[in-house]
């Protein structure tokens, strides 16, 4: 199957390139959202067989399908939109479509990688170690026993072949598909000494290759713990708690939505949902990377893969576990590992292209050297070093083994760090990008400020029926998941408020919701939903909330009522954004509160600027001016009302994604613990892990510079080359591990 490209813009044509290997298929319809995958066909197909094939692309297209906007469909292929669901299919007849046959397929969840898979560098440190053995018990049957050539040369024969195992099956794999890359160098070098009698070299050369190779392997392992601690969290049984109150094991995979599950203390929630009974606290540090303990009562939202630590709780269950915070954060984080940095997209091209000049180049000043400056071909001579030892020795020391790993490494670690830390990166362009940020536009409700709104007064106009306020406010808030609805709703269960059922629910976007109550239309919202209807001249002479407030307006048949809440500012906003305005980043609220709300709060905090009352798509307009000014522009919102502008950004950066699922599907930077300190940290990370990819290229190409200059000038020994060489891609290696290990705080 071919395999996806890893370009964000193109999902389209990959899923377009597996359809055209697929002639029984006429149409795939996908909904990342409700995680449901479907296929249309005109006849007989191996289902088994092509769901296993479509499984692997979708995994790799993934992240970029919930947020992707019609695209241009590829020749013989049309794309549309059918509700939440993108549908790419083949160009035909207009009756065709009532022949297709939908059948309907499991979407593909993440797995556990077998054991073992990612300590493949302990195999490979073992056949190291097997070479080098072998190399220096050579060495010393060649000093001590020069008599016994056979003795020594099946001791360097033993660890040509340990230490060029594994390179030897990378390469056989690449020969047949035609291609060639480093492993081959190495082995044609080994050959090549071997052949003029350079058997001690040639196992040298194995040796730092495959100690080199185990040393990178282990690296990459090392990224990978991260995610396979997460894997490992994720509970395989849930107790589910009949009506009549007896328990019964399933598996996790059985649960259902509104399904009533118990958990003890010390056990993990098998999926997420909110509790119903019961108090106790999680450790969500698998989610967040902050070890504190959370509390979780009546009310609270629990996330899969969290442990409960001390009281027994029931809970219903909201998500199905395939579609649960840990699932899709499992996703994202094995995605991002695949979808690759601009620049490492260009060394990828660049070192294959450098794999095949490095042979062209090797063979040209075999030539040269040979019969220009007439050395002798192949036999070292007293003083002089043949043509064919130094091809092999230029061979060596032009590989561009250190420069294909100088930015993978440190993307990779970068990521992995985020990951144990609370930060998720969608790729490595994500990181990049950050790295050259100059203006941050940030949201204020659940960004600067807590976003844990609580009522403090609710009135009704005129006086008196401020419980009908309450109902109505409630019975609409209910049914969304804004801030400032779940302080509401919060604030009414607390208080017993009476529930009602209302109809025809719907989101006015950037303004408000919207519903009917026994024919009569209920609307709720901003201070502009009075300014606009007949209600406008009464409404201008009603008291406004006082700064440190925010208002909800609740409009009825025949009630006019408010509801006032009071959000508290982070204590660590001031900090970060000093820090920020210290590495001279520009700083800009974009809210659609109220100007004098605003303005209390960015002055106490010291941003730069404030623009408020702003809609959706005034905060787009604010975004795309921003990004005008030349400097890169990243937006820090809580990746639900904030989408737009979200996307409108060079970076997008989302607040608290443990409860927003357009967190996940916009953002290309995700904050899992509702810490604004956590943007410092990741944009500092992304700094740090810049300067290391600079310092690796350095290093990569500075001694593939200083080692060629000294081969041709013929001053360099094949082993020194070695050395140098692999010396440099075991320090680009551990160079990219100190991201990992580092603090980056």
């Amino acid at each position: 199957m071919t395999q996806p490209s890893g370009n964000a813009d193109n999902w389209v044509e990959e899923l377009a390139r597996f359809l055209r290997g697929q002639p029984g298929v006429s149409a795939v319809r996908l909904d990342p959202a409700a995680h449901k995958v479907a296929v249309a066909t005109l006849g007989p197909i191996d289902l088994e067989d092509f769901e296993a094939r479509l499984g692997e692309t979708i995994a790799a297209i993934e992240a970029r399908l919930a947020a992707a906007q019609s695209r241009p469909a590829p020749a013989g292929f049309s794309v549309r939109r059918d509700g939440s669901a993108l549908v790419l299919e083949r160009d035909s007849c207009a009756t065709a479509e009532k022949l297709w046959l939908w059948r309907e397929m499991e979407w593909p969840e993440i797995k556990a990688e077998p054991p073992g898979a990612t300590e493949e560098w302990r195999q490979l440190a073992l056949l190291a170690g097997l070479c080098g053995t072998a190399g220096i018990a050579g060495g010393l049957a060649e000093h001590f026993l020069p008599g016994v050539p056979l003795l020594y040369r099946a001791l360097f024969f033993a660890g040509l072949v340990t230490g060029g195992w594994d390179a030897t099956v990378d390469t056989a794999k690449n020969l047949r598909e035609g291609e060639i890359d480093i492993h081959f160098l190495m082995l044609a070098v080994a050959v090549g000494a071997m052949c003029i009698g350079a058997w001690g070299e040639a196992v040298l050369l194995l040796f730092l290759f495959s100690t080199s190779g185990a040393m990178e392997e282990y690296a990459l392992a090392r990224t990978q713990r991260e995610v396979s601690a997460l894997l490992k969290s994720s509970p395989q049984r849930a107790r589910v708690v009949g009506p009549d109150g007896e328990e019964r094991e399933v598996a996790v995979e059985a649960l259902q939505v509104g399904q009533r599950v118990r958990v003890r203390p010390g056990e993990a929630f098998p999926a997420d949902g909110t509790i119903c009974s019961g108090r106790s606290a999680s450790d969500e540090s698998n989610l967040t990377g902050e070890a504190t303990p959370v509390p979780k009562d009546k009310g609270d939202n629990v996330f899969s893969g969290t442990i409960n630590l001390w009281g027994a709780v029931d809970y219903d269950v909201g998500r199905l576990p395939s579609e649960s915070t840990l699932q899709k954060i499992i996703r994202l984080i094995q995605t991002a590992q695949k979808l690759k940095a601009p620049s490492e997209r260009f060394t990828d091209r660049f070192g294959t292209g450098y794999t095949y000049f490095v042979i062209g180049l090797a063979g040209t000043m075999f030539l040269v050297w040979w019969l220009g400056f007439h050395l002798p071909a192949f036999t070292n001579q007293a003083g002089t070093r043949s043509a064919f030892y130094r091809a092999m020795t230029l061979m060596v020391v032009a590989s561009p083994c250190a420069l294909v790993l100088s930015i993978p490494s440190a993307i990779l670690a970068a990521i992995a760090w985020g990951a144990r830390h609370g930060i998720l990166f969608r790729g490595g362009a994500a990181i990049e990008k950050l790295a050259e940020v100059g203006v941050v536009a940030l949201d204020k409700t659940g960004t600067l400020t807590t976003g844990e709104l609580t009522v403090v007064a609710h009135e009704s106009f005129p006086p008196g029926r401020e419980a009908e306020v309450m109902e109505l406010a409630y019975a609409l808030e209910v049914k969304s998941q804004h801030p400032i609805a779940r302080a509401i709703v919060r604030h009414a269960r607390a208080q017993n408020v009476r529930a009602i059922a209302v109809d025809d629910f719907q989101s006015l976007t950037g303004q408000g919701l919207r519903a009917s109550l026994e024919g009569a239309t209920l609307l709720l919202g901003r201070r502009e939903l009075l300014d606009a209807g007949p209600l406008a001249e009464w409404a201008r002479q009603l008291p406004p909330a006082a700064a440190e407030l925010s208002e909800v307006w609740v409009i009825g048949h025949g009630l006019v009522g408010r509801v006032l809440l009071r959000d508290q500012i982070r204590a660590e906003s001031r900090g970060v954004l000093a820090q920020l305005k210290a590495l001279g980043i520009r700083t800009v609220m974009l809210t659609g509160d109220r100007h004098h709300a605003a303005e209390a709060v960015a002055f106490e905090l010291g941003l730069d600027e404030v623009r408020a009352g702003l809609s959706p798509e005034d905060k787009v307009a604010a975004i795309q001016e921003l990004r005008g000014s030349g400097r890169k522009v990243a937006m820090v919102g809580d990746g639900v009302n904030d989408a737009p502008c979200l996307a409108a950004a060079d970076v997008s950066v989302a607040m608290g994604a443990r409860g927003s699922d357009a967190a996940l599907e916009q953002a290309e930077v995700i904050l899992m613990d509702d810490r604004i300190e956590n943007f410092l940290a990741a944009q500092r990370l992304s700094r740090r892990a810049r300067r290391i990819i600079r310092q690796n290229l350095t290093i990569a190409l500075g001694v593939v510079g200083v080692m060629v200059v000294a081969t041709a000038a013929g001053s360099l020994p094949l082993a020194v080359g070695v050395a140098a060489h692999e010396g440099s891609t075991l320090v680009v290696c551990l160079n990219s591990l100190r991201l990992l290990f580092g603090k980056n705080r």
